[in-house]
């Protein structure tokens, strides 16, 4: 068998967060399984991975009362964003009178906002009547805002919501202040554009800033199934595919990630290894990081008590293989170290092995969850236990914006964030009882977001 080297490995610096990967090339196997490897690509899920929750409209869901189109208030990198917004009156208003405006989160494409009434109006667990509904009963007008590309620059879809805002405002009767924020990215998104509007001297005339479950710090993608995803988008695909890298190379996830790899043979630093995360972190330290003038809230899905998932660091998730066609290894993110292995991929006579060197181990960390273990697992075919196919995405500390560097993540993960409302840049937030779901609706958060915005 010839192996053929492709490159040295790096000799990591002293605690820099960084990557490295041994690759090869396997011409035995490469003459063998290439036509194999593309009839396996076949089969592979079409679309990109790692995409949020979404929700699914109902028949007998509320309509809202009208739909406004949006264009954003200024260009970004000579784009000009367009969005939508779905406005729902409340119950016995003819008109806007006490405005809550909430931006869609991160994810690919299009918002789909009939889905995201649905996530967020759907009875949960405490409670018959979902989330939405009891803002429209108690008197609040909810304005859902959507993006045409939801992957493109955060500063971008800004200009969106601070359209959405000025259109608000010219249609609102009464002057009671606006409930501006959002979900996910949303939060960041309107954090943004009321940091803009502030600089500018542009009034908002918002009283309440309200972030759900956003990333104030970055979120977190497994290393290694960035990687991956990197990897087999390269096996021979149908044209016209969207690729299954196409949202983690997108702007919007390079802004948003604390570690980020540009492809599958990337070696280098993890943290703010994007410029345009560096140019995000520098534009919003310019604004003043955060708007000054509404009050600040926000909840986190994560837990406060540093108790995280028990996620082994370093510790294999799932193995998968064709002999001779294509093989995968995942492990959970290990807790520090050097040059640690966190997983090894094979396809087409390629083979890739990464390993990281003083990267926190954040999989098992407080914070809200996605299942990108599980839904990359099942998009292979490969065997995973249950427990194993969720990890944080969102940890507590970032979504409950904690002081630290969002650079250099000089933070324990587990921290214990309750009762810590003096080191956290919002005035005040809420976490869950148990590390759920991103974005997921349960009863401690309602309960608090309804207390402090109806009453």
């Amino acid at each position: 068998m010839n192996n053929t080297s492709e490159e040295a490995v790096a000799v990591p610096m002293a605690q820099e967060t960084r990557i490295d990967v041994e690759t090869t090339w396997t011409q035995t196997e490469e003459a063998f399984s290439v036509e194999k490897a593309a009839e396996f690509a076949k089969h592979l899920p079409q679309g990109p991975w790692f995409g949020t929750p979404a929700g699914a409209a109902r028949a007998d869901g509320r309509e809202p009362k009208y739909t406004l189109p949006l264009r954003s208030a200024r260009p970004y990198r000579r784009e000009v964003a367009l969005g939508e917004a779905a406005v729902y009156l409340a119950d016995g208003h003819e008109e806007l009178e006490r405005p809550f405006i909430f931006a869609d989160g991160f994810n690919y494409g299009r918002s789909d906002l009939p889905g995201l009434f649905a996530h967020f109006n759907a009875p949960y667990p405490g409670s018959s009547v979902g989330f939405l509904d009891q803002l429209l009963t108690a008197g609040i007008d909810v304005v859902l805002v959507g993006f045409e590309e939801r992957h493109t620059y955060i500063q971008a879809n800004a200009g969106v919501v601070i359209s959405a805002i000025q259109e608000v405002i010219q249609r609102r009767h009464g002057k009671a202040p606006l409930i501006v924020g959002g979900v996910s990215m949303g939060g960041i998104i309107t954090r943004y554009a009321l940091a803009e509007m502030e600089d500018k001297e542009q009034d908002h005339e918002t009283g309440t800033y309200l972030s759900w479950d956003s990333p104030h710090n970055g979120a977190w993608i497994p290393l290694v199934l960035q990687q991956m995803a990197y990897f087999f988008e390269s096996l021979p695909a149908e044209p016209g595919k969207v690729k299954e890298a196409e949202l983690i190379r997108s702007p919007a996830a390079q802004q948003l990630l604390y570690a980020w790899v540009p492809d599958a043979k990337y070696v280098g630093p993890v943290a703010a290894s994007s410029e345009l995360r560096t140019q995000f972190l520098h534009e919003l330290r310019e604004l003043g990081q955060f708007p000054r003038r509404p009050r600040k809230l926000g909840v986190a899905n994560g837990t406060g008590t540093g108790t995280g998932r028990d996620l082994p660091p370093g510790g294999e998730v799932f193995e998968y293989q064709v002999p001779l066609v294509v093989y995968a290894r995942a492990n959970f993110q290990p807790a520090g170290g050097v040059r640690e292995p966190i997983g090894e991929m094979r396809a087409a006579g390629q083979v890739r092995r990464g390993f990281t060197s003083y990267v926190p181990g954040l999989d098992g960390a407080p914070g809200g969850t996605l299942d990108s273990f599980g839904k990359i697992a099942g998009a292979l075919g490969a065997t995973i236990p249950e427990a194993y196919k969720y990890s944080c995405f969102v940890p507590s500390v970032s979504a409950v914006a904690l002081d630290y560097d969002p650079a250099e993540w000089g933070v324990d993960p587990y921290e214990k964030v309750e009762g810590a409302d003096e080191k956290s840049a919002l005035d005040e937030f809420k976490c869950d009882s148990e590390n759920t779901v991103h974005s997921q609706v349960t009863k401690p958060l309602v309960d608090w977001i309804v207390e402090r915005i109806v009453h």
